[in-house]
């Protein structure tokens, strides 16, 4: 398992992973949705899922509409990862908050 704090491309692609398997496209679609202000491209995207692989957070599911794309879902070791990332995030709004810092909410 990775330690936190993740990066912001495996954060994200484990969030977009969450509610289901989804190919490289429509997790980097969905990326960019969460997170308007940080594209993620390709080579990030599949550089970063070939790693969290072989780290055991994602696994392909051998899912296929299309002989090129390849389906993702995230791995028990990866939800673990994203809750401790989630709890770490958590606390520092926390800090944050205690300090008198008051981030802005955007919708």
């Amino acid at each position: 398992m990775l330690e936190t704090p993740l990066s912001p491309a495996v954060f994200s692609i484990l969030l977009a992973l969450a509610d289901g398997e989804k190919h490289g496209y429509a997790i980097m679609k969905e990326s960019a949705a969460q997170s308007p202000t940080r594209k993620m491209g390709p080579g990030t995207l599949y550089g970063s899922l070939d790693r969290m692989v072989a780290a055991g957070l994602t696994e392909e599911t051998g899912t296929t509409d299309d002989q090129r794309r390849r389906y993702y879902r995230i791995t028990r070791n990866g939800a673990a990862a994203l809750n401790a990332e989630a709890d770490r995030l958590r606390l520092a709004l926390s800090a944050l908050r205690r300090k008198g810092i008051r981030p802005e909410v955007s919708a």
